[in-house]
């Protein structure tokens, strides 16, 4: 192996630390484990930095991921984290994979791992309604891929193999903590943002703004020069989009605002906002788009009172229950439902530059890989933001 493909092995561990699920609804288990070995042409071993804690990984925890790709136990959670290359492929060079080598900082997203590279959704490529889709011969949509974190071990531990086909190199400056972030929350958010298909100046909605992908969500819309409308229910999560848009860096920062839904129907404020734009009929008034990441119904229902007619609702949320639409405004007001799940390559790496240019970072707390636990407690007290396991603490 030449110096560009790997490490030295000597300069290795045989073992690492890592977090394990044990089973569902219970708590992670802090143990040591043989490193991850190198198996296939694009693969790349990188020791991990910061693994950012995602809603989807307490879905999963908590056994409510549905039939798909359920995990094996024991399993290792997270599907977004950032690392440092220690090792690739002794084939790496010959393959068709991005140009990589060791010392490399990388940002890892959960889609895709070790892809079939034959089915049809390996074979589409990009499209003219999915421009920002991978290559053909991969695909964040395959059937037969792993996803790390959720059907395969993901970022809580030491060291991880994965492929570098699905990864992108974190900018100058950037750390590894808010790197990690933009490998889901980040470009879940930028994605659906791009999906609603606004020019700037027009209206878009985001319900749940104050959680860690809606503060995001705020951040990209506004520097995109979109007029952003930030809606949430609960007292920490309000106050975090609040400061969130106080604190934006955005030139475009005063055409957001912050609403409590409890305070407010969303017909008033689509009539509102219809005064606003010198609007008259009724049908005209609203939100141009809405992009949807609770997992309530109530919100729902709330997110498409806000649109007007001809908008489009852009689904993130998955709840463990289906979400009623009324037939009515699909059909009399001509409303659109689409979903947004993740972003291919191209739109992972555009997610990270896109951020580095306009200073766009989560609101993030920091712990140790040792007290995973005490993040997750903190999590379930919803507070908002990001937290972050971040390697450089070290164990306490």
């Amino acid at each position: 192996m030449s110096s560009k493909t790997s490490a030295p092995l000597a300069a290795l561990p045989t073992r690492m630390k890592a977090q394990f699920l044990d089973s569902f609804n219970s708590p992670y288990v802090y143990r040591s484990v043989e490193l991850p070995t190198i198996s296939q042409p694009h693969d790349v071993l990188i020791k991990v930095d910061a693994a950012s804690y995602c809603h989807t990984d307490a879905v999963l925890a908590a056994g409510k991921m549905g039939p798909g790709n359920p995990p094996s136990f024991p399993h290792i959670g997270c599907h977004e984290f950032a690392g440092t290359i220690v090792a690739l492929s002794p084939e790496y060079g010959t393959t068709s994979s991005p140009t990589l080598h060791i010392g490399d900082r990388i940002g890892i997203p959960g889609r895709s791992f070790h892809p079939c590279t034959t089915c049809f959704e390996c074979r589409t490529g990009p499209t003219p309604e999915d421009p920002d889709a991978d290559p053909a011969g991969y695909s964040v949509y395959c059937p037969h891929a792993i996803n790390n974190g959720l059907s395969g071990p993901g970022g809580f531990r030491e060291y991880a193999v994965v492929d570098g086909r699905q990864v992108a190199p974190i900018p100058s400056g950037m750390r590894a903590v808010d790197a990690a972030v933009h490998m889901c929350a980040g470009t879940t958010i930028y994605s659906a943002l791009k999906r609603c298909r606004l020019q700037p100046g027009q209206r878009v909605g985001i319900m749940g703004c104050g959680g860690g992908l809606g503060h995001l969500g705020l951040q990209f819309a506004v520097s995109m020069g979109l007029c952003v409308l930030g809606v949430d229910n609960q007292d920490g999560p309000l106050q975090l989009a609040r400061d969130t848009v106080a604190n934006s860096r955005g030139e475009n920062k005063d055409a957001a605002r912050i609403i409590d839904a409890r305070e407010v129907s969303s017909d008033d404020i689509a009539q509102q906002l219809g005064k606003e734009d010198d609007k008259v009929d009724r049908g005209d008034m609203g939100l141009d788009a809405v992009i949807m990441l609770p997992e309530s119904q109530a919100a729902f229902t709330y997110a498409i009172g806000l649109l007007r007619n001809h908008g489009r609702c852009v689904l993130v949320s998955f709840p463990e229950e289906d979400l009623r639409i009324s037939a009515q405004d699909v059909v009399f007001r001509d409303i659109s439902l689409i979903g947004s799940l993740v972003g291919g390559n191209r739109l992972l790496r555009e997610t990270l530059s896109f951020a580095a240019e306009h200073d766009i970072r989560a609101s993030v707390r920091t712990f140790p890989l040792s007290q995973l636990n005490d993040l997750v407690d903190e999590y379930h007290k919803g507070a908002g933001g990001k937290l972050v396991v971040d390697m450089s603490l070290g164990e306490t």
